[in-house]
């Protein structure tokens, strides 16, 4: 069986990240979308928030697992013996930052590590987590940008009345 790890912070999970788990769910058997826990970003969302928001985003996708890790990327694929890496690319900026992490990742794994990178799709080539939540701090409509669950927790969180 063919697996792949897909790692973000998704905070918040966009249409965009659900675009490339469902691309990448349709070439590998099986995708495990990754929740970073990372001690030094201050997320919106807990861990559990944002796991629970992706299992409920990709319950109809039997072949993803959602999970969440912490540390190195290259020791939670060693521990879970996958050794390919999903990413998504929006511009030239982005992959210069994911040329270095692959490089280092591939590095600090024995050259067993590979990553996969998935061209954003047009529609949502403009998208960020981070637009999405200033977008919803300020009221704005998020129908194109998250699930409407989504949409709603953010709302709430900034005290809009959506």
């Amino acid at each position: 069986m063919k697996s792949a790890i897909y790692p973000g912070t998704f905070d918040p999970m966009t249409y965009g990240h659900l675009d490339i788990i469902k691309r990448a769910a349709n070439i590998f058997d099986e995708v495990v979308v990754s929740v970073l826990d990372n001690k030094e970003k201050t997320p919106l969302f807990s861990v559990d928030e944002r796991v629970n928001i992706l299992k409920e985003a990709t319950k109809e996708l039997s072949n993803v697992k959602i999970e969440s890790f912490g540390g190195l990327l290259s020791d939670y694929c060693k521990e879970k013996n996958i050794y390919v890496v999903v990413r998504g690319l929006r511009a030239v900026t982005d992959f210069e930052y994911e040329l270095q992490m692959s490089q280092m990742n591939r590095k600090l794994s024995d050259n067993k590590l590979d990553t996969v990178y998935f061209n954003t799709s047009l529609k949502y080539s403009y998208l960020s987590s981070s637009s999405v939540k200033q977008i919803a701090q300020f009221g704005g409509d998020l129908t194109d940008f998250v699930p409407e669950f989504v949409a709603l927790k953010l709302y709430s969180l900034y005290g809009q009345n959506k």
